[in-house]
């Protein structure tokens, strides 16, 4: 936002230098981001008045203008179109440094032989000055103008390029940012004075107000003039809004543009006549509802988004744009004038979804008070009667359903000395806070301040905004250096972070590579992993606006990610082993996506790098399998003191029957396998692909757990082969779950699986090593054969199990 010294002026009195007054705007949260110094390069250039304007003898398009620069005359050449007699402009002589409007650099003016008469300086225009991008024309002054005055004194500026804080619209206007000046000058603000004089009728016989949607307008006021004439608007006006960057339009809407940045109340012009019914109904959109804007372009609308309408139509987007159908023309002689106070999120969402920026629409989006609607109205109706000559309807027309009695805050000088670190009377508390215009009262105890916002300030509501004030006003640069007067708190990380660079140190020890993939995905690559559904269950959740159809939905799962990562990466040769540590979003009724933390890796092609000590007689190079997957997955789990189950699974992505649950302390925490052929076929991967997925939130317990010191046991070992013959749809998880129920039993070790023509149909045999071990003393062979005759017993009671011959 850019703000003018010279205005900032009006109404306020400082002598302060504009690079301290910048500086003191900043270290009171109002950054000042540079300053442009309007005049400075504007040396030997003065006020001069046209006392004659001739025709060239040599050029129909050029005149001959006399200059009186008050002492003497000079004539130029000029070709603009708008020299008049009379008229002020600013003249720069020979040797004045201005800008090319053709290359926009600066150049020094030289005396030029136009057409052959001798021009020595020129009448200026505004883009030569640098003051605007305008050059249709010579800058025409005020006739207050004083003729050989120096412009740099009369039109010279300083413009402050500020950065406003979205808590603080306040700051959005030349009267809110003269308060904080003077609150940090200790000097008054100067408001102008809006008293106007009303005719009959009353404006409630010639006009009505209906809110149906006070949820999003709280507050609506209108005022009528009748009468005016359509016009351009006085040169102090415009200078005004040239100033901020706006461009003039007419007196009508310059005069709108011009409350808003003294207020920073938007307000809107509506042409009366124009107005079906005499009456203004603000409410929802229809669904569908079409309204084109001042801009020319038709909007479509939502039913969700506030309009303002007559008794027939939609006459205005509020908040955000008015209507071509009520705007006002040449012909317009009566104005329906709007000031209204509307809901932040509404006008938010309608400005972006209809993809309409505004001054108006930045404003209100962040939350400026309803309390600004009065005065900004009244300024307006003032200055419209006053600039294009129409009489004012008796009274202002002020719906309010959403008033709020203000409630005021206490703050103890208690809290004051906690937050800051530093003591402030309760005096010094009060007299800060008055001059931010609070109404302050003592409170319950001598040390309490009660205090009541001022009715532009919508962002004070606990005691801690009071702390804020007290401390940017008296500066943050005075608060002195202390040292911690209490200990550091403890620190108390989260879980789950501690958990994930465990889990990510282990899989870059195991060889593999995180990827971070973005979470918008598309549907198309979503449903190529359910072969069988061709969808998730449940849907995935879509972005109300994407900004492409590539990501249109938050990811499900992990898996759409990685299988893109690894066609990517499958063009290169050797191994792939990749992994993502991430959140993925699955939906909840009525309410934000459920936010879960996953762990998903794949593992793919050969299970080492070519070297020369590899496979050397022709055969094939050893791929990956299941078995590989779900070792990493053991890994993983066993260092954080976790032991996994593998259960059967029917997880739809992964073949039917080639993968398991992964199953923790009784509990499903994700599953392990080898993905479906067809969802293979629909990434185009020709090669076997392994996968493992585990939700991080089911293992947060094994990083709060303290791990026990485990000393090296000090008894050897004793080991024990067996053959067992089971039948060929046991799973071996059934085998070790007997095994490792029996006493000295340390570890079951399967080393071969077979099933031919050396055991029956319909068997198999598991070939296991059994490791026996005592923690108190050296086993003896009588003891694991007991043991183990007991263990045999067992598996073929439960499983019919017998000892291969």
């Amino acid at each position: 936002m850019k703000i003018s010294l010279n205005w900032l002026k009006q109404y306020v009195d400082t002598n302060l230098a504009p690079k301290e007054v910048a500086r003191r705007l900043t270290m009171a949260g109002s950054e000042v981001k540079g300053l442009q110094v309007i005049g400075e390069n504007w040396e030997g250039i003065v006020v001069g008045r046209i006392t004659a304007v001739n025709s060239h003898p040599n050029a129909d398009r050029l005149t001959l203008v006399t200059i009186d620069l008050g002492g003497s005359e000079e004539t130029v050449v000029c070709g603009a179109p708008n020299v008049a007699v009379d008229a002020k402009v600013a003249y720069a002589p020979v040797g004045a440094r201005l800008i090319n409007p053709h290359t926009g650099e600066q150049e020094t003016l030289k005396s030029a032989k136009i057409r052959g008469l001798v021009s020595n300086g020129m009448a200026c225009s505004e883009k030569e000055l640098g003051i605007s991008e305008d050059h249709t024309g010579i800058l025409i002054l005020s006739d207050e103008a004083e003729t050989g005055r120096p412009l740099a004194d009369y039109l010279g500026d300083v413009i402050f390029n500020m950065d406003v804080t979205p808590n603080r619209p306040d700051c959005l206007s030349i009267i809110g940012l003269a308060r904080e000046v003077a609150a940090l000058t200790g000097q008054a603000v100067h408001l102008p004075d809006t008293s106007y004089e009303e005719t009959e009728p009353a404006i409630e016989e010639l006009v009505s107000v209906e809110i149906d949607a006070p949820d999003l307008c709280p507050r609506y006021c209108a005022s009528l003039i009748t009468g005016i004439s359509i016009g351009e608007s006085p040169q102090w006006i415009q200078e005004r809004l040239i100033s901020y960057g706006m461009r003039p339009i007419n007196n009508i809407v310059d005069v709108t543009n011009f409350v808003m940045l003294e207020y920073g109340q938007p307000l809107h012009a509506f042409d009366y006549e124009k107005l079906g019914g005499r009456k203004i109904i603000v409410r929802r959109a229809d669904e569908g509802e079409e309204i084109v804007s001042l801009d020319g372009i038709e909007r479509i609308l939502a039913g969700n988004m506030l309009v303002i309408a007559d008794v027939e139509r939609a006459v205005a987007v509020a908040g955000v744009m008015g209507g071509a159908n009520s705007e006002v023309t040449e012909e317009t002689t009566s104005i329906l004038l709007e000031s209204a106070s509307f809901n932040p999120r509404s006008i938010h969402y309608t400005g972006r979804t209809l993809n309409m920026p505004s001054e108006a629409c930045m404003r209100f989006e962040r939350g400026i008070s309803p309390e600004l609607t009065m005065p900004a109205i009244k300024r307006a109706t003032q200055l419209i009667a006053e600039l294009g000559g129409g009489k004012i309807a008796r009274g202002i027309i002020d719906v309010y359903p959403g008033k709020v009695e203000p409630q005021p805050v206490a703050v103890t000088t208690e809290e004051v000395e906690r937050v800051l670190g530093v003591k402030f009377s309760r005096e010094q508390i009060e007299s800060t806070l008055s001059l931010l215009g609070f109404e302050c009262r003592a409170g319950s105890s001598a040390s309490e301040v009660v205090a009541l916002a001022p009715y532009w300030r919508s962002d004070i509501s606990v005691p801690v905004d009071l702390v804020e004030e007290v401390a940017r006003i008296i500066g943050y640069d005075e608060i002195p250096t202390t040292m911690l007067d209490s200990p550091i708190p403890r620190q108390s990380p989260e879980p789950v972070i501690g958990l994930k660079r465990k889990l990510s140190e282990s899989l870059t020890g195991y060889g593999f590579y995180e990827i971070v993939s973005n979470p918008l995905v598309n549907l198309e690559t979503v449903n190529k992993l359910y072969p069988e559904s061709h969808s998730p269950a449940p849907a995935p959740i879509k972005l109300a606006n994407p900004v492409s159809i590539m990501h249109e939905y938050l990811r499900p799962n992990l898996r759409v990610c990685l299988m893109a990562a690894l066609v990517t990466n499958r063009r290169v040769e050797g191994p792939v082993r990749l992994y993502e540590l991430g959140k993925v979003y699955l939906p909840r009724f009525n309410d934000l996506p459920d936010e879960v933390e996953m762990l998903c890796g794949v593992i793919a092609g050969p299970r080492d790098e070519s070297s020369w000590q590899g496979v050397s007689d022709g055969s094939a190079q050893a791929t990956f399998d299941f078995f590989d997957a779900k070792g990493v997955v053991e890994g993983l789990l066993g260092r954080l003191g976790a032991t996994a189950r593998f259960e059967p699974s029917t997880d739809e992505t992964l073949h039917p029957v080639k993968q398991a649950a992964i199953m923790v302390d009784g509990g499903q925490i994700g599953v392990v396998g080898e993905l479906h052929p067809t969802v293979l076929e629909g990434f185009d991967i020709t090669e076997s692909v392994y996968l493992f997925e585990v939700s991080l939130p089911a293992l947060i317990s094994f990083t709060q757990e303290h791990r026990m010191f485990q000393p090296i046991p000090r008894f050897p070992t004793m080991l024990r082969d067996i053959a067992l013959v089971v039948d060929a749809g046991t799973a071996y998880q059934k085998v070790t779950d007997i095994i490792e129920d029996f006493p000295l039993v340390e570890q079951v070790t399967l080393f071969d699986v077979y099933s031919g023509d050396q055991v029956p149909s319909g068997k198999k045999s598991l070939a296991c090593r059994i490791t026996y071990r005592s923690p108190s003393h050296t086993l003896t062979d009588e003891e694991v054969n007991e043991v183990q005759q007991k263990i045999l017993d067992k598996l073929s009671s439960d499983l019919g199990a017998v000892l291969r011959s």
